[in-house]
């Protein structure tokens, strides 16, 4: 299969599938999409990703966009198990996937960040948005634990695992407190062992 992945090294979504793709072992080719210089707003991008956000992937021409739907998708065709057996666990995995991709994210994603600070009257700075945000929702993954297992759901590495590494990527990168959560900082401990893990940091994507 010949997988094309359109990314920007920063962008959270597309780390979760470079981490997806190195622990499933499938070769991509890598095309950035510099969100910076706008490429995202561009025909060619836009005409992959209607929404014009990163990643896209294309399957032997076949192009599927949003990250977690491209996981779930690596997961039914048996690339890797990236959800657990258990429908209970399962339903578990997805909560805390969901509670950094659809709570976090979508607030703290830079052009949402950007109007809200640059509307502010100038009595917030762009840090201060995210030091707001990101914690909070990090407070209810760290309380959705159980503590059982080596990772967020157990034993192996899940979607949830794959949410949380970039957004605790992110949250050191706004220097957020992460001294509050010791559940996840001992799984981002484990997960940082793991080679794929390790070589889909962004410091390794950047072009």
């Amino acid at each position: 299969m010949n997988i094309t992945l359109y990314d920007y090294w920063r962008s959270s979504a597309s780390y979760r599938l470079r981490i997806a793709f190195g622990l499933a072992g499938m070769d991509y080719s890598s095309v950035p999409v510099d969100l910076v210089l706008g490429e995202h707003c561009q025909e060619a991008n836009l005409t992959r990703n209607p929404q014009g956000l990163v990643p896209s992937v294309d399957f032997d021409g076949q192009i599927l966009t949003q990250s977690l739907a491209i996981i779930e998708y690596l997961h039914e065709a048996g690339h890797y198990s990236f959800l657990p057996q258990d429908l209970l666990r399962r339903a578990k995995c997805r909560a805390l996937a969901y509670v950094i991709a659809m709570e976090i994210h979508p607030v703290c994603n830079l052009s949402v960040a950007k109007h809200a600070v640059a509307n502010s009257g100038g009595s917030m700075e762009m840090q201060d948005w995210m030091q707001h945000f990101i914690p909070k929702g990090l407070a209810a993954y760290e309380a959705m634990l159980d503590g059982v297992g080596l990772y967020s759901v157990g034993d192996e590495i899940t979607m949830a695992d794959l949410c949380l590494v970039p957004q605790i990527y992110n949250a050191q990168r706004w220097q957020v407190d992460l001294s509050p959560y010791p559940k996840i900082n001992a799984i981002m401990a484990r997960l940082a062992q793991i080679p794929a893990v390790a070589l889909a940091h962004p410091d390794q994507a950047k072009p």
